[in-house]
């Protein structure tokens, strides 16, 4: 599904924060990204969704050259993709319903009935269905990432791409997330989790992708977290 094909990236004249990256990560797979801050994690995340692309060499979404998308193209890319953030990004002036409903209605492809059936039916899923009049400031830190997740979900995506979703929240919340994280896995959608979380990690069982100063030094199919 994702390839990395001797990947390279540079900011200006700086050093490399990723140096030559030969990474593949098939369909279904739970892939946890891990290494000390610096190590290049985010920066590979984000050329997963194409917010960055490699100074040289290529990384391919189902063996499409993630470069060669037109600009105006990239919306539809991304609704195979769904993005979770530590800073959860959700909108304070709308319900936790409205929130997730949201991502469907900025595509405009589904009607107002259809949107609320599948709003109600991922909150659900999620375990936040009681919430969904509630305001995000309203909820604990564990509830709005589940939010994120949710919306994240919302469009079945083929793959989810979480950048340090527990940062902000405490490890029985963690948890929680990492066991919503493994019930969609389970379902068949892609994780890609790049974590600090050395006690999620471990626990997960799935495997490990260790950074280090922009280089794989580490590739467990059911690892640990070594640094």
């Amino acid at each position: 599904m994702i390839k990395f094909e001797n990947v390279t990236k540079k900011y200006g004249d700086g050093p490399a924060v990723l140096a030559n990256i030969d990474l593949e990560i098939e369909k279904g797979e739970f892939v946890s990204i891990v290494g000390q801050i610096g190590a290049g994690k985010s920066t590979l995340l984000k050329m997963i969704y194409a917010e960055l692309h490699p100074t040289s060499g290529r990384v391919y979404f189902n063996d499409r050259p993630i470069d060669e998308i037109k600009q105006r193209l990239l919306p539809y890319f991304r609704r195979n993709i769904g993005t979770i953030f530590q800073d959860f990004k959700l909108l304070n002036h709308k319900t936790i319903f409205e929130n997730v409903a949201y991502a469907l209605e900025v595509l405009g492809d589904d009607e107002d009935e259809e949107i609320t059936k599948k709003t109600k039916s991922i909150l659900d899923i999620i375990g936040l269905k009681d919430k969904a009049d509630m305001y995000p400031y309203q909820l604990s830190g564990g509830e709005q990432q589940k939010t994120s997740l949710a919306r994240a979900l919302i469009h079945q995506p083929m793959l989810i791409v979480a950048d340090e979703p527990t940062g902000n929240i405490d490890p029985i919340s963690a948890w929680e997330i990492m066991q919503l994280f493994l019930k969609i896995n389970e379902m068949g959608t892609t994780i890609i989790l790049a974590t600090h979380n050395k006690d999620n990690v471990d626990k997960l069982k799935k495997r490990v992708v260790t950074l280090e100063k922009g280089r794989i030094v580490n590739d467990q199919k059911r690892g640990k977290y070594i640094i």
